[in-house]
């Protein structure tokens, strides 16, 4: 349903107005003076369009203007002012204070009903390029096929979070998976299977960690976690728990259960430590699992 916000000190043209808008099939919020219809903008789910009665006791219609471009809502608010003033010196004031639109007393229905539906438009288009920006933020940072953060935007991630361990001396670790013999279940399944696999494996990471751990596709079936507040050596347990949720349980394919284990290499920042460094110390100790026997953590060698 439309919905209009209405702020209007006279009762009796508040009330006409409501029941026009009504009519017109708007669902209708009302206020009768500038502080209450302050106080009600800025309560969340407010109607976005918005008609203003210039003078109000309390607080005008330009001021109301003014606080809502201050707090820069996204998408915008729509804000029609309405007022007996019609000097071109008060339309521009009007305008320069944040409204879109100026509506002149007594108004024109008709006249109304059309800028009210110019600035229901106004509002849908601005909600639709708030979406388009959101997709494309998505995607420009997310790993197309499982969701995660994709290699530019994890490693950003791990340069931030290394940055404020050295501000506030705290202890980061990382750890590097790779899907054991992943190019096998490609070639005898082929790659859907192995997207499914892909995906469930994402999945299962992501129910194991923590609200503020990050997690993201590094490449193929390489998978960068990050993991703030932790030290890999003091807490083993914490990594193996990441592992055993890959391999507890088989993987359910549309070819049917899959066996499905990782190797991982985990080290942890010591406030000196760069990204590349890390990165080459948690890549170390992957090859070391796989040439172990894969299905296993293994942490950095400068770690005992």
């Amino acid at each position: 349903m439309k919905r209009v916000f209405v702020a209007e000190d006279d009762l009796t043209s508040l009330k006409l107005l409501g029941a026009v808008l009504k009519k017109w099939g708007y669902d209708v919020v009302s206020a009768s003076d500038g502080s209450t219809a302050w106080q009600m903008l800025q309560t969340p789910g407010m109607p976005s369009l918005i008609v203003l009665d210039w003078m109000m006791p309390g607080m005008d219609g330009l001021d109301i203007c003014r606080r809502i471009r201050k707090r820069g809502t996204q998408p915008p608010e729509y804000v029609i002012l309405l007022t007996s003033m019609d000097r071109k010196q008060d339309i521009v004031a009007g305008l320069e204070s944040g409204a879109n639109d100026y509506i002149t007393k007594p108004f024109d229905n008709d006249e109304l009903r059309a800028r009210l539906q110019v600035g229901q438009r106004v509002l849908e288009l601005q909600t639709e390029l708030v979406a388009a920006k959101k997709a494309f933020e998505f995607q420009a940072t997310h790993d197309a096929l499982t969701g995660l953060l994709n290699r530019r935007a994890i490693l950003e991630r791990l340069e931030r979070e290394m940055s404020r361990c050295r501000r506030q001396e705290s202890e980061l670790s990382i750890m590097l998976l790779d899907i054991d013999h992943f190019k096998d279940v490609n070639d005898n399944y082929g790659h859907a299977v192995g997207d499914e696999v892909l995906r469930e494996f994402s999945q299962r990471l992501r129910t194991v960690l923590r609200d503020y751990d990050s997690i993201g596709r590094y490449g193929g079936e390489e998978f960068l976690i990050v993991l703030p507040d932790i030290c890999a050596i003091r807490n083993e347990e914490t990594f193996e728990r990441i592992r055993y949720s890959i391999g507890s349980e088989a993987f359910r394919t549309t070819a049917g259960a899959l066996s499905v284990t990782t190797s991982a290499g985990a080290t942890c920042s010591d406030g000196k430590s760069t990204v590349d460094g890390l990165i080459h110390e948690a890549d170390s100790a992957l090859y070391r699992a796989k040439n172990a026997g894969r299905n296993r953590v293994v942490f950095a060698e400068r770690h005992p």
